[in-house]
């Protein structure tokens, strides 16, 4: 006889399982709704009754759905932070090597030293002043 207690436990496992090793495909649903199934497999096992069980699931998961997808699905989006080197753009630098129009140079932004050309119109900027940078092609900078 099958244990269907043990089958929401197996199958909520294998759908976090899913969720996390492709990298969060699903925007998480499966991670919860997996999350429900174990819970609901855990009581039914608790309580010994696979009735008890697939109602803590079904209520967890129409719980989620109906109620906590919206606020993890905000939370998800809201978290976009810039990285590499989007999170430059704005940033001011320090020339080090002349930058010409058709004379690259160098600029330090934070601690690391990077190419960079002058945006269209600006420049030339002589070693010491300071640029804001505009714009990134490649691992070149744009700089005004």
């Amino acid at each position: 006889m099958v244990d269907w207690n043990w089958v929401l436990l197996l199958a909520g496992g294998l759908m976090i399982l899913i969720e996390v090793l492709l990298g969060g495909f699903a925007g998480f649903d499966l991670v919860l709704i997996g999350s429900a199934f174990v819970l609901g497999g855990i009581a039914g096992l608790m309580i010994g009754n696979p009735l008890a069980g697939f109602v803590t699931a079904s209520v967890l998961c129409v719980a989620y759905i109906s109620l906590g997808r919206r606020w993890v699905r905000e939370r998800l989006r809201g978290r976009k932070v810039a990285s590499n080197v989007d999170a430059l753009v704005g940033r001011q630098g320090v020339v080090l090597q002349r930058v010409g129009t058709h004379e690259p140079g160098q600029v330090k932004v934070q601690d690391e030293t990077w190419r960079a050309t002058p945006l269209s119109g600006a420049g030339p900027f002589e070693p010491g002043s300071v640029v804001t940078v505009v714009g990134v092609e490649g691992v070149t900078l744009q700089v005004r």
